[in-house]
């Protein structure tokens, strides 16, 4: 194959590369039992299913306007935790109200905390989409539903003043017909909340019911998503991880029982469920060993998306008990924390929640060194580019082997033209004459491929980390650039600030042209890297070669700093392996040269 035509097909992959890089990211916009298990761990057939969405929004919009006067009316007990705060409606003993104090909404002055759970009416941040957790009982074996609590049910506390680490509240409901509800709440110092509920039973007679634990949310953020990232419902069942995008939701199959898309899943001993979304989630767990049925589930009309746990019947003889445990996490998605919890509490693959994407082998391992070169350096942005030396380092050898064969190349063009001169439009004498031309020379022209295969996965495993991993959410490095998940806040538009104009804020169609100085650094590093070689021979590729770092550039520019800062390194470092490379073996690259070539003109040929 000649130059030009490997030149013509390199130029069509990266442009092919460029087209499918943007619409990758940026896109247009009850479970049957088994009959062998045993009836004393089985959710019975005569337990309904728990129905926050009919009670609280499916209603005419009188009655959801009540429901919303009775919880704000109703009392509440505080949260306050080193890292949480919020508070519990003691109608329904629901966990709606929760902040997380580590996290602001922007980098803006006076900033709020991120409001994570919100309760149903609320006029404060976020309340406009309600998102809260409940926890009750369903009736079995006859029992009437009046007699179970649910998430209208008014509570009493039977102890405690505010939730906090090593300060559990506890809750009391008594039906007045013999059976006596208790709800025991803890939190640690971080997301995890211990919800333990308790039924004594008073009456004469054995009764039969299942708690259950519900997340709901009202409606989907307001966020832009894209394909790359992973938001919804996210469940793990005996070692099984599933998926349901929220626009996914609404197209399960609908349950019979309930008349609602719904998808039930029976887990023997390690699962949960719940919703995540890039830097939060909210996950209901069962205790490790604990048999459940997962639910997720979509309450039409209502537009409310639901999780749902729901336990084994229990019966419960005259004068005892039962009690069950469950954990709710409710936070950010800190790979420590999570990490934390599946080795120390014992939730099962719970560092699956984050969504490491399809190179999870690569994801994972890089996101540990990011993480531990950041506790050493203790900036994340010098963290970034030390991640990126170490990496060149571990693909050096195969870079090293490339730039060798292009220097080699050089050195066989004039015998390449020769070639070509003699051949005349013999392709097949051609094709023939070069290949033995590589072979006596010992030249694999497809090696200077092989580093730039290597980089895509590399490119989009660091793409996710930095995307996906809170530990860069307003991260700074240096200077201006205060949030490393946000793209360069600098202009052009307003020569970075010296003149007093606005610029157009991230998601305008004309954000794209709002260039920072890190995307504009991007380009220039990837046109000089890009002016070590001379420039084609063909006007057409040299036309696409000319604009491939400046097309880069503008779609780059919309991504998080951080990606862009790894993508100059990366360039900057390439760029003096290169030469240096290529200067070691007699064929140092004429770059001034090359670049004074670009910006002549051709003559007009003479009349």
């Amino acid at each position: 194959m000649d130059d030009q035509n490997k030149n013509l097909i390199l130029a069509t992959v990266l442009s092919f590369l460029v087209i499918l890089i943007w619409f990758t990211l940026f896109p247009p916009p009850e479970t049957t039992s088994d009959p062998n298990t045993p009836a004393a761990t089985t959710q019975s057939a005569d337990a309904p299913a728990p129905a926050v969405g009919n009670v609280e929004t499916a209603a005419p919009a009188p009655a959801v306007d009540a429901a919303a006067a009775e919880l704000a009316a109703a009392p509440r007990i505080a949260i306050d935790t080193p890292r949480l705060g919020g508070s519990i409606s003691l109608l329904g003993g629901r966990i709606d109200d929760l902040s997380l104090k580590d996290y602001k909404v922007s980098l803006g002055a006076g900033s709020p905390n991120v409001r994570l759970l919100a309760p149903i009416g609320g006029t404060e941040l976020n309340a406009a989409r309600p998102y809260y957790a409940v926890y009750g009982w369903l009736p079995a074996g006859g029992l009437d539903a009046a007699l179970v609590p649910n998430a209208r049910t008014m509570w009493e506390v039977e102890a405690g003043t505010t939730l906090g680490p090593g300060q559990p509240v506890t809750l009391r409901w008594d039906n007045g017909a013999g059976l006596v509800f208790h709800r025991r709440i803890e939190v640690d110092d971080t997301y995890l909340f211990t919800v333990a509920q308790s039924v004594e039973n008073t009456t004469g007679a054995a009764v039969r019911l299942a708690p259950y634990g519900i997340v709901a949310r009202h409606g989907i953020p307001d966020e832009r998503r894209i394909y790359v990232l992973h938001e919804g419902i996210v469940r793990q069942s005996d070692g099984t991880l599933e998926e349901i995008k929220y626009k996914d939701i609404p197209k399960l199959d609908t349950d019979p029982r309930e008349g609602t898309p719904a998808e039930s899943v029976a887990v023997a001993s390690d699962g949960w469920i719940g919703f995540t979304d890039k830097y939060w989630m909210t996950t209901l767990v069962a205790a490790p060993g604990q048999a459940f049925t997962s639910v997720a589930k979509y309450v039409p009309g209502a537009d409310i998306y639901q999780t749902e746990a729901r336990f084994p019947v229990m019966e419960v003889a005259p004068g005892t008990s039962a009690e069950a445990t469950t954990m709710l996490f409710a936070g950010a998605k800190e790979w420590e924390v999570i990490k934390r919890y599946q080795d120390v509490t014992g939730i099962k693959s719970f560092i699956e929640s984050i969504d490491w994407g399809w190179f999870f082998f690569l994801t994972k391992p890089m996101f540990r060194l990011l993480h531990w070169l950041h506790g050493a350096i203790g900036n994340m942005g010098w963290a970034i580019i030390a991640l990126t030396v170490i990496i060149k380092l571990i693909v050096f050898p195969l870079a090293r082997k490339s730039y060798i064969s292009m220097a080699k190349m050089k050195e066989l063009q004039p015998e390449m033209e020769a070639l070509k001169e003699a051949a005349g439009d013999d392709r097949q004498k051609m094709q023939k004459g070069m290949m033995d031309l590589y072979k006596k020379n010992k030249v694999n022209p497809a090696s200077g491929c092989l580093p730039i295969l290597l980089q895509i996965p590399i490119f989009f495993s660091l793409y996710k980390v930095i995307y996906v991993t809170i530990e860069l959410y307003h991260a700074p490095w240096f200077g201006w650039i205060k949030d490393l998940s946000a793209p360069d806040p600098s202009s052009i538009l307003n020569l970075f600030g010296l003149l007093p104009y606005a610029t157009p804020e991230h998601g305008s169609i004309f954000f794209i042209f709002s260039l920072g100085v890190l995307p504009i650094l991007l380009g220039i590093s990837m046109w000089f890297q890009q002016k070590l070689n001379p420039a084609p021979t063909d006007p057409t590729q040299q036309a696409i070669f000319a604009w491939m770092p400046w097309i880069f550039m503008f779609m780059l520019g919309s991504f998080a700093s951080g990606l862009v800062l790894y993508w100059i390194a990366n360039n900057t470092i390439t760029f003096i392996q290169q030469y240096t490379i290529m200067s070691m073996h007699g064929k140092r690259p004429d770059l001034f040269g090359n670049i004074r070539a670009g910006f002549k003109r051709k003559k007009p040929a003479a009349k």
